[in-house]
């Protein structure tokens, strides 16, 4: 039976935190394809998932995200989105069967910009459902759209998805534009993401990436106002500085931890974390939820 996102997240469900930073301390260097050390260096991807297992993770992901047709062929590797997919959905099984903890397959946006029409919507809803569908065959509990700032693209991988594989849907914009930081950069709020989800049959909503915690306080009421599904939130540890080259964010694991009452009382059912985040985040996340 595929798992019931509105029973499981009756109670708040922790997640996992970012994977690129901390594959990239494990030396990924920059500009290389995060995927294919799937099948490169598979235990660097199994530290990382463990790592957010043992720091109390109920959902952790997949290192998926860029694992379609699109984003792989800038990489030479556009006919290997079912290996390194399934790949990707193997070792975050492993890594989360040792707690019970479930794994969401991990899918991102194409690169193409949807209202343009350079690419066919056909062709972008095939790339989505084989995608999902190598997710599947590797074991994955969900799937979750994330990080999209256009929700065209989003309703299209939902459809593809949702006509492809018998699982339970998270769609998640980032939310960091207009005047009071709640739209994407295409200008999609929170209200239309909630009529289109639940139009589209997704399980789940949310919002991720952005400018940080406190800025999806706003973000998650929304949602629950627009909708009744759960609310999935995965803020940023605030906004990035760049100083001598070096990206870094400002916040510290205890002031994340901070705004995860109000998350909470806002209506967020899955709270975790994005960029800047890492396991000492989770860890203070899971102090502040008990």
């Amino acid at each position: 039976m595929p798992l019931d996102l509105k029973t499981y997240s009756a109670r708040l469900r922790v997640t996992d935190g970012a994977w690129g930073t901390q594959l990239q301390a494990l030396g990924l260097p920059a500009g290389h394809c995060p995927e294919l050390w799937n099948i490169d260096n598979p235990p660097a991807i199994r530290q990382v998932a463990d790592s957010y297992v043992q720091a109390g993770s109920d959902v952790i992901l997949t290192n998926t995200f860029g694992a379609n047709r699109f984003i792989l062929s800038q990489h030479g590797a556009g006919g290997r989105v079912k290996e390194l997919a399934a790949a990707g959905a193997r070792i975050s099984r492993l890594a989360a069967d040792k707690t019970g903890a479930k794994v969401f397959g991990s899918i991102g946006p194409t690169g193409k910009i949807v209202m343009m029409q350079d690419v066919p919507d056909e062709q972008i809803m095939e790339a989505f459902a084989e995608q999902a569908i190598a997710l599947a065959d590797g074991g994955v509990d969900a799937i979750v759209l994330e990080t999209f700032n256009e929700l065209q693209e989003a309703v299209l991988a939902l459809r593809a998805i949702k006509k492809s594989v018998k699982l339970p849907v998270v769609v998640s914009l980032t939310f960091a534009s207009g005047p009071d930081k709640t739209s994407t950069m295409m200008g999609d709020t929170p209200e239309a993401l909630g009529v289109a989800a639940v139009a589209g049959g997704a399980d789940a909503v949310g919002a991720n990436c952005g400018v940080g915690p406190d800025n999806y306080v706003k973000v998650a009421s929304m949602l629950r106002s627009a909708c009744d599904l759960p609310v999935w939130i995965k803020a940023n540890a605030g906004l990035p500085v760049v100083a001598g080259g070096k990206t870094t964010f400002p916040m510290s694991p205890q002031q994340f931890a901070a705004v995860v009452p109000d998350l909470l009382k806002a209506g967020a059912n899955f709270i975790g974390g994005c960029c800047g985040t890492n396991p000492e985040f989770i860890r203070s996340i899971r102090k502040a939820v008990g």
